[in-house]
């Protein structure tokens, strides 16, 4: 028995790929553990996208080059992934591949042809029989899921999926292919992508009003939301402009809501201004940027790291912000949802920063329950003397809001005194810039700590979607090393040098040009001696990191 195999789908925009690739994730994922990605072209229709699906006995959350089985389901689904096929590779396709596999075993397979009793519609449920057959799956299963996703269509259509089903899966059957993985051992895992994640732990976090122009690849989040609108009482507004979202979203939060925006690098340059409103007039906000490559438009379906700096430094003056890079499907629940609590807790601007990689992925994940402490809002009800830029300590002031309480709330973008009227005064002007940089150390008192591993003189460094192709891959390269994973990314403690004063060898992992990571921690003392830097587009994956390793060391 294989522990794993990579099963890869190859075909075009609006040929179904997602689809296909729901129902066997769904079906497989209480046999074997299942890591899931996909990449796009920019359009529509046409063009050639590919479903990456990796089915293992062992826990995966990681992309893989290699190819088990490849299915080529129109005529440039070959060239694209021709790089990614070995002697090993079994590629299932028309007769019009037959000859271009290279090394690899071709396979004739015509899913028009299957499906012609019952119409190339259902195509697509043809193929879903035959991975389910060739990977063992319950036929029982495989039937319930079909069932349900075709529960609004009506019994005739539910029964000519049920038939295609068992059309693709008898072809495996009679046709000798079959693949037998190690069951896991492991039981309840759950899967899905972090679209969903990020949209979850939004509403666990006590989010109610969501303001955005669509832009991929945040824009899942807008319509995941605006799914569940009814269910959790969510306000979803669909603004005309990424500037009026945030000012929309910073209006809520000002009015008693917990409010978020979601966009990319090129949505979030439009709302620095806003992002400066929320800075001076200490009214939270929490923004989701979905990383893609720029600059301007660059590939807007691809991914990158590469905002990170745009995030940390964005808007005009000087004012605090917390950051925060998920890995996985858990981390972007339970991230958010600190991301809204901290946005309240501090009143300053919290910042989701994901990628399209970690975004349309679909992640393994054991159920749990977010914290429902995190859902407390801090808000004062006020009295008729009510200050709301009162000094304190630690430069947090009671927040107010309008019609809670007998005071006025009085909130201005100019530089304000502590009633919130505006000032010229120099020495007000000085203490209250003062006041609202303290907070700075309220969050790096607040700081997560980076997540360690291993123990050796070798330190590798990551954040963000990085996290887990970095793990696999020091397993691949078959090193001793230690990972360091940062899911927070801003502020940085000055001292977070001291982790690393046993490195003989520090190597940073970024999915960008210029390792703006690796550029932040030298101002804590962390110098590389290794960049490996990655910006076509595409992640990481876990061979490509694990060559690139190993020619560091």
């Amino acid at each position: 028995m294989k522990n794993k195999v990579v099963f890869v789908l190859s075909g075009e925009a609006g040929q179904g790929l997602q689809t296909v690739e729901d129902f066997i994730t769904l079906a497989a994922v209480n046999k074997y553990h299942i890591f899931s990605t996909k990449e796009f072209m920019s359009r529509i229709r046409g063009g050639n996208n590919t479903v990456s699906i990796t089915f293992s006995s062992e826990p995966v959350y990681a992309n893989r080059d290699r190819i088990d089985y490849l299915f080529l389901l129109n005529n440039d689904a070959l060239s694209r992934v021709s790089h990614r096929i070995s002697a090993d590779t079994k590629v299932f396709g028309e007769s019009y591949f037959s000859g271009k596999t290279g090394e690899a075993s071709f396979f004739d397979l015509s899913l028009n042809s299957l499906s012609k009793e019952i119409g190339i519609l259902y195509s697509n449920t043809v193929l879903f029989g035959i991975i389910a057959g060739i990977l063992g799956l319950s036929v029982e299963v495989c039937r319930d899921i079909l069932s349900m996703h075709f529960s609004k269509k009506g019994e005739v259509i539910i029964a000519n999926n049920h038939k295609a089903f068992d059309i693709g899966f008898a072809w495996a059957m009679t046709s000798g292919f079959s693949v037998r993985i190690s069951p896991k051992k492991e039981n309840g895992f759950k899967i899905k992508d972090c679209t969903e994640g990020i949209g979850i732990g939004a509403l666990a976090g006590g989010c109610d009003f969501i303001a955005s122009y669509p832009m991929s690849p945040g824009t899942g989040v807008l319509v995941y939301l605006s799914s569940k609108a009814e269910q959790f009482g969510v306000v979803v507004e669909q603004a005309e402009d990424e500037i009026a979202a945030l000012n929309m979203a910073i209006g809520a939060w000002y009015a008693g809501a917990r409010a978020m925006v979601t966009t990319s690098g090129g949505g979030f340059a439009l709302m620095e201004e806003a992002l400066s409103l929320s800075g001076i007039t200490e009214t939270p906000c929490v923004v989701h940027i979905a990383q893609r490559p720029g600059p301007a438009t660059g590939l807007p379906t691809r991914t990158e790291q590469a905002d990170l700096n745009l995030a940390v430094y964005a808007g005009h003056g000087e004012f605090p912000r917390i950051i925060y890079a998920p890995g996985d499907f858990t981390e972007a629940v339970l991230l958010i949802q600190l991301a809204f609590y901290n946005a309240d807790s501090f009143q300053v601007p919290a910042i989701i920063l994901t990628d399209q990689y970690l975004l349309d992925s679909r992640w393994e994940y054991i159920p749990f329950t977010p914290d429902v402490n995190l859902l407390e809002r801090h808000i004062t009800e006020t009295l008729p003397d009510y200050t709301r830029y009162a000094f304190t300590d630690n430069g947090v002031s009671p927040r107010g809001i309008p019609g809670f309480g007998s005071g006025s709330v009085k909130c201005d973008s100019d530089e304000h005194d502590e009633n919130g009227l505006i000032t010229e005064d120099n020495h007000t002007r000085t203490r209250m810039n003062e006041k609202r940089l303290a907070k700075e150390k309220l969050l790096l008192d607040n700081f997560i700590q980076p997540d360690i591993r291993g123990k050796a003189d070798i330190f590798i460094i990551g954040w963000g979607s990085t996290k887990h192709v970095i793990a696999e891959a020091i397993q691949e390269a078959g090193i001793e090393a230690v990972q360091v994973h940062f899911s927070q990314v801003w502020p940085l403690p000055a001292n977070l040098f001291t982790t690393f004063e046993t490195a003989e060898k520090i190597i940073i992992v970024e999915n960008n040009a210029t390792g703006q990571m690796s550029r932040l921690l030298e101002h804590c003392g962390i110098i590389a001696t290794d960049l490996i830097l990655q910006y076509d587009g595409m992640p990481f994956s876990v061979e490509t990191l694990s060559i690139a390793i190993k020619e560091a060391l």
